[in-house]
């Protein structure tokens, strides 16, 4: 083809080539108008959706959590707001300044917070929680994206230490972690809420938008601590292991009537509101948690079980010889006297008395006396944690484990156990519902376990504990009458019982006449050379219960010289016979 023929044809060409541009850059716009008319006419959701995922979040809105108070409304648990630090790994730009000038303000080394910021993690993670007001307007001051603060709440308790083992405490997240808090989480947690906000493309915050969701506060909590005597169980229970140099120790005060927890005490100690270096020994709840054999503080029961069967009464007369053997055991009284009434034999806290009234009953009658009593049950108190202790089945109890349970070897208790066992003796042979709230007399209904009339003979019996010639002579209160058992218990160790290592316990009840409060009071591993339960529990236990007779305005049912204060060593008995 000649030139002339080329450049005809590309003639020919031009005007179709141009038509089939034209046409393609027609399809085109149509195509853009059509997908625009579409998006932003018939699916506008989509892209309003697309820009409010780059503009807006929704946050948590934390609930505020209820308070906690005491019987008369003085707060133990309140909560305060206060601003987290937290972070997102997507927006996050520190520069190297900003880097160390964060550090600063957060107070913790370059090398720690580039750990904390460089975590792999989806999503938003926390980076301090709380941080202080003024770290909070120094970091916000920064404007560094990706960075954020954050309101949350953070769980203040006022009377520290004092009410810690009782009310507990919270996480970070604010989650019950011990005690009531722990209990009735759901009651005081609330319900969370959700909100939106409105960021600018550096991530700060432009405005909050409405709730999504609003959050419920959660209901507050009146206990039936009364704080008060909480205090004084405190104070005195600390006194005593420090005087002793003990292990640690519990005081639990009931109200007999209604069988609400007014005190419980714990040693060792922890401080709610220093949440670092916890440890979990001080934090543990020893009058609800841990157990012992009860030694003495067992021998009402064994009466309370012979009189309710008519085998003995108060005045009966039993043989007590210095020993008595059962099996290959040898029961021993340190000071026997060759006969003793049923009184007597608790009053002087004779081993061999108790183990010869127990062994007038099967071993299935005892076990069902102990059980009504509560033994080897949860005592219901719903706290978290809490133990029914041990009481084997009576049908593998060998002729010895009979009788050494008859002076509180063999089963294992807890205080807050033993402490509502007593009830049966306080109230007229019933046990009170225990409660950690706040109730009235009306809504409770009790569980009867003796006669009103064996009842009030062992009550009786008990009196005798504190008078002269009994093992109690320390725990007596000025005005009242007192009606209460000792105990001291050798500790096992392993495996074996410890000649030098007791728990020292006292349970009692005042006024004696109508018992309104009962008090327990276990020491564990007095030293010093005195561990009896009427020289270690007894002081305790008077303090105690002579200040929250007080603290009550109790009527005094006995004349002041009858009920004079002593410091008279007491009767010495063997361990295991309640001095």
């Amino acid at each position: 083809m000649n030139y002339h023929s080329r450049k005809l044809l590309k003639l020919n060409l031009a005007p179709w080539r141009m038509a089939t541009v034209g046409g393609l850059l027609l399809t085109g716009l149509v195509l853009v108008a059509g997908r625009a008319l579409y998006l932003q006419g018939l699916n506008t959701d989509y892209l309003q959706g697309k820009g409010d995922a780059v503009a807006t979040r929704t946050l948590p809105l934390p609930a505020h959590r209820g308070q906690v108070s005491d019987r008369h409304g003085q707060l133990l648990a309140i909560s305060t707001p206060v601003e987290s630090l937290w972070a997102r790994p997507a927006e996050l730009r520190l520069t190297v300044d900003q880097h160390a000038h964060l550090a600063r303000v957060l107070g913790l080394p370059a090398p720690a917070l580039a750990e904390k910021l460089t975590r792999k993690t989806r999503g938003e993670f926390s980076v301090q929680r709380p941080v202080t007001p003024e770290q909070a307007v120094k970091i916000a001051a920064m404007g560094v994206p990706g960075l954020h603060l954050r309101r949350e709440f953070r769980r203040y308790y006022p009377a520290g230490e004092v009410a810690a083992h009782v009310v507990g405490f919270t996480n970070v997240d604010d989650l019950g972690q011990e005690g009531v808090e722990r209990a009735y989480q759901d009651w005081l947690a609330g319900r969370a809420g959700e909100r939106q906000i409105l960021r600018d493309r550096r991530g700060n915050t432009i405005r909050d938008l409405a709730p999504i969701k609003t959050a419920q506060m959660g209901g507050n909590l009146a206990l039936a601590l009364d704080l008060k005597i909480q205090y004084l169980a405190h104070r005195e229970l600390a006194a005593a292991i420090a005087t002793h140099k003990a292990k640690g120790g519990s005081v639990v005060v009931l109200d007999a009537k209604t069988g609400e927890i007014l005190a419980l005490a714990n040693q060792p100690i922890f401080n709610p509101n220093n949440r670092r270096n916890y440890q979990p020994g001080p934090m543990r709840n020893r009058a609800v948690i841990d157990t012992f054999e009860p030694g003495s503080t067992i021998k009402p029961f064994v009466a309370a079980a012979v009189l309710e069967r008519g085998l003995f009464h108060p005045d009966s007369v039993i043989d007590t010889p210095q020993t008595w053997r059962v099996g290959t055991k040898l029961v021993r009284d340190e000071h026997p006297r060759p006969h003793m009434t049923v009184t007597e034999i608790i009053q002087k806290s004779s081993n061999v008395g108790a183990a010869k009234m127990a062994m007038m009953l099967t071993p299935q009658q005892y076990w069902a006396v102990l059980h009504r009593a509560g033994f080897g049950q949860l005592p219901g108190s719903g706290f978290p944690g809490e133990t029914a202790g041990r009481l084997r089945d009576a049908g593998t109890w060998k002729p010895v484990e009979h009788a050494t349970m008859a002076y509180g070897y063999g089963l294992s208790v807890s205080l807050l156990q033993l402490t509502r066992a007593y009830m049966a003796f306080a109230n007229d042979g019933e046990v009170m519902p225990l409660s950690f709230l706040k109730r009235e007399p009306q809504e409770t209904v009790g569980e009867r376990v003796f006669s009103a009339e064996v009842a009030r003979e062992v009550r009786a019996m008990m009196e005798t504990v504190t008078q002269e010639g009994g093992t109690g002579t320390r725990t007596r209160v000025p005005g009242y009458r007192v009606a209460g058992k000792t105990g001291t218990a050798h500790k096992i160790v392993d495996g074996r019982y410890a000649p030098d290592r007791y728990l020292s316990s006292f349970v009692g009840m005042a006024p004696a006449s109508n018992p309104r409060l009962i008090v327990g009071v276990a020491i564990d591993e007095p030293s010093g050379g005195v561990y009896y339960g009427g020289s270690v529990a007894g002081p305790v236990f008077a303090q105690v219960m002579a200040a929250s007779l007080r603290q009550l305005a109790l009527p005094p049912d006995a004349p002041e010289t009858a009920t004079r204060m002593t410091q008279s060593t007491p009767v010495a008995v063997r361990a295991g016979g309640g001095a």
